[in-house]
């Protein structure tokens, strides 16, 4: 059983991916999380205030499916696939962490600076959030897309766009971990 609760390896994850990608685009869908966003909005009725809203979202609901799909997986592999682990950091990384105020970095995928209800719920937590999720809403249309959308679908289907956009996300996660991270926990 102890087998079962192990990430599941890349030569196994990795043809899995592939195989939904390669069923996608015969198929000639794309997939991408944030156009789910744009679905829902719709259905909900935004349509009638927004353009961009204003679509058939009724050509949207198999892509809902994925959206239900990663919520079940979610829920699945955290409580019955998923046991406590460290994670193997290089100390010089947990040692730069704890400064900044990480008690316990490296031995949780969710430090409790960041995602306990405390740390939400305060002025910072939600300073985070709100800027945030403006900045990543930003991004997503400006870009055309989100990160699962242009690096799952967008490479695999030799986009150049998506190539540029992924490059782009890398870049803006090595300033944001590298140049403003240090200064929201400094």
């Amino acid at each position: 059983m102890e087998y079962i609760l192990q990430p599941w390896p890349w030569y196994v994850s990795g043809p899995l991916i592939a195989i939904i990608m390669f069923t996608l685009i015969y198929f000639g869908k794309t997939f991408g999380m944030s156009s789910n966003l744009r679905t829902l909005c719709s259905i909900a009725g935004a349509g009638n205030k927004v353009k961009f809203f204003d679509f058939d979202w009724k050509t949207q609901r198999w892509n809902l499916i994925v959206v239900l799909g990663a919520i079940i997986g979610g829920f699945i592999a955290h409580f019955y696939l998923s046991v406590p682990t460290d994670i193997n950091l290089n100390p010089d990384t947990v040692k730069t962490l704890s400064s900044l105020g990480f008690e316990d970095a490296g031995k949780s995928l969710l430090p409790a600076e960041l995602y306990s209800w405390d740390a939400v719920l305060s002025l910072k937590g939600l300073a985070i959030l709100i800027i945030g999720g403006f900045l990543v809403g930003f991004g997503t249309r400006y870009a055309g897309g989100c990160t699962s959308g242009h690096a799952i679908t967008g490479l695999s289907s030799l986009q150049v766009p998506s190539l540029i956009a992924v490059i782009g996300f890398f870049l803006g996660g090595l300033i944001m971990i590298h140049l403003l991270f240090p200064l929201i926990f400094g």
